[in-house]
């Protein structure tokens, strides 16, 4: 069976695919090793990590570059592209066609397109269906920002509806953490349900309940890895002690490889 067979396979288990994004290829392989069965990409990390604005179409390079290094593992990849790249939904479909080939089982692809805007749902479910047209087999997570960006929220399940007549494999609402609310889109949408995970919301055994399909931690490894690099670095300078658990120079040497 494929990689991407395999992680469309991962949507519909008993219980729900955690995905840990990571953002590098060192940070994915230590996830592997740790039983995960898939791994996606954090835009926010390899934005950053290349000292570009996260959710500004500029890394579309940078994107393929992680992406080309991860379909090295031995598990499904699914890559966060933001917006497509691009406003030609042509365009877009060879982009991901293009990850297709090198082994990428999944796309994530949002509908935010600045701070303050959405893309119009009919020229969304274009850029899905040229995408399917060219790699029907990928897994498009259609990414709805409705509630991350706190702009037309009634308009979150005739997107959804959109998104899925189009050909999306599934339907990501990140912000989205009110149990009744996610209640309601499992109930309305029939794709499998994909929920950003709150350090403030449900547990991810209180999202299974609900009947979530997928749950993403997004940036959150990311930043904990920035937050912990600075407080060792500072008990370093101060003479504080240093957090154990770190893992050894040989560990990630391994698993790097």
């Amino acid at each position: 069976m494929t990689k991407t067979k395999v992680f469309h396979e991962l949507h519909h288990r008993d219980t729900p695919l955690v995905l840990p994004n990571a953002w590098d290829f060192g940070s994915a392989a230590m996830l592997v090793a740790e039983g995960f069965p898939a791994v996606g990409t954090t835009s926010l990390g390899v934005a950053a990590g290349a000292g570009l604005t996260d959710g500004a179409g500029v890394t579309r390079d940078e994107t393929l570059t992680i992406a080309t290094r991860l379909a090295r593992l031995s598990v499904p990849v699914t890559v966060d592209i933001e917006g497509g790249f691009s406003d030609d939904p042509g365009a877009v479909a060879d982009y991901v066609a293009r990850l297709a080939e090198i082994g990428i089982a999944g796309v994530n692809l949002e509908d935010g397109r600045t701070e303050t805007s959405l893309a119009v749902p009919g020229q969304q479910a274009e850029v899905i269906a040229a995408i399917k047209a060219v790699a029907p087999e990928i897994f498009v997570n259609a990414r709805i920002d409705t509630y991350w960006l706190q702009l037309e929220q009634e308009s979150t399940l005739s997107r959804a509806d959109a998104y899925a007549r189009a050909g999306a494999d599934g339907i990501f609402v990140p912000g989205l953490s009110d149990p009744a609310e996610i209640g309601a889109v499992v109930t309305a949408v029939p794709l499998p349900l994909n929920i950003l995970y709150l350090t403030t919301g449900p547990s991810v055994a209180e999202l299974a309940a609900l009947g979530v399909r997928r749950v993403s931690t997004g940036s959150l490894l990311y930043r904990a890895a920035l937050a912990a690099t600075v407080d060792i670095a500072c008990a370093v300078r101060d003479g504080a002690p240093v957090a154990g658990g770190i893992p050894t120079y040989r560990d990630v040497q391994y698993h790097a490889r």
